[in-house]
């Protein structure tokens, strides 16, 4: 074990205010882990892991995963680099737990230097996008309810990836003018995807993300040549290694901290999507604003933003960024900038 760090973790349970339906299935309870890394002067750095079953990842395997990585942590936290590595070398596989010691180490570092981690990396907070709000599956008027319930937020995205994807974007289209986009989750099949472009322009859609299973590039490009409509790749992209196979097959990319694995991972996948001519995106699991905050402090340098995750639970245990009406608002305390409620 480092001598100089350590390492502590609470599995905590969150419940969102409504269940939420995708393509793959409905879940309202979710299990975090809130991981804590201390210096030896008493410093304190926070991350969060939102484990998501589709990488078979559970709390258990976090908390597995931590026991595992606590040996390699480092003996000087500002050693990020070379730390990544060694985490890496110790777990290559449970990204989530990588993730929350990646962002527990960035938050030590800005916290010692006393500066935001948007600071450190020397970003301007007033670029950031616009976030979408995510609408889960759901009948017909349980959906009106929802956007209705959603007004505050300027852009909205669907849920999509079944038989009923046409009676659930008229749902949406009859109580709001506003712009949309929707997230098949790997639902569909190139065919599908297709077959349902037409719909998707008379509905205004934006943006389609994920439309085919991961490992169908060439399903992606097929719908990438026949569409108007801007393709991102998801569930497709986990790292930066996966990125120019994608290049030609979609319009965009999206970063989700949680399959990535590190913060550092995450900016290197924004200078492979551009290099490679992409647009960039970042998206989250359902997560509290720990996990939210962390994503926040990368979204100037983004082209398209949803972060919703903290937005969609009953009680969020921790106060970060605030994202009122859509609009980030990074914090400018030291490191990632969150307190427990």
């Amino acid at each position: 074990m480092s001598a100089a760090l350590r390492l502590a973790y609470e599995v905590l349970e969150v419940r969102t205010r409504h269940p939420f339906t995708i393509a793959r299935g409905t879940t309202e309870a979710y299990r975090r882990v809130w991981v804590r890394l201390t210096d030896a002067d008493g410093c304190e750095g926070w991350g969060e892991a939102d484990p998501s079953p589709y990488y078979g990842e559970t709390a258990e395997t976090v908390v597995a995963a931590l026991h595992r990585l606590e040996p390699a942590l480092p003996t000087d936290p500002f050693d990020l680099e070379s730390a990544e590595a060694a985490l890496v070398r110790a777990d290559p596989g449970d990204a989530s737990a990588r993730m929350a010691v990646s962002a527990a180490l960035h938050d030590l570092v800005g916290k010692r230097l006393g500066v935001p981690l948007w600071k450190l990396w020397g970003l301007d907070p007033a670029r950031a996008p616009l976030s979408s709000f995510t609408i889960g599956l759901a009948e017909p008027e349980v959906l009106r309810a929802k956007v209705r319930e959603a007004d505050a937020w300027p852009i909205l995205k669907i849920k999509v990836g079944t038989p009923d994807d046409e009676r659930v974007l008229r749902a949406v289209r009859e109580v709001t003018d506003k712009p949309l986009r929707v997230d098949a989750n790997a639902g569909w099949t190139p065919e599908q995807a297709i077959a349902r472009l037409p719909l998707l322009e008379e509905m205004g859609v934006e943006l389609i993300e994920q439309p085919v299973p991961p490992g169908d590039v060439a399903g992606l490009a097929a719908v990438h040549r026949a569409s108007r409509i801007p393709i991102v790749a998801d569930e497709s992209c986990r790292v930066a290694a996966d990125i120019p196979p994608l290049a030609g097959a979609v319009d965009g990319i999206s970063i989700k901290l949680a399959k990535c694995g590190s913060l550092r991972e995450a900016l290197r996948m924004v200078a492979v999507a551009r290099a490679h001519r992409l647009s960039v995106m970042v998206g989250c699991m359902v997560e509290t604003s720990l996990g939210i905050t962390a994503a926040a402090h990368l979204t100037p340098l983004l082209d398209v933003v949803d972060l919703d995750g903290a937005a969609l639970l009953a009680q969020d245990p921790f106060t970060g960024a605030s994202i009122d009406g859509g609009r980030i608002a990074l914090p400018t305390a030291p490191g990632l900038g969150v307190t427990k409620r």
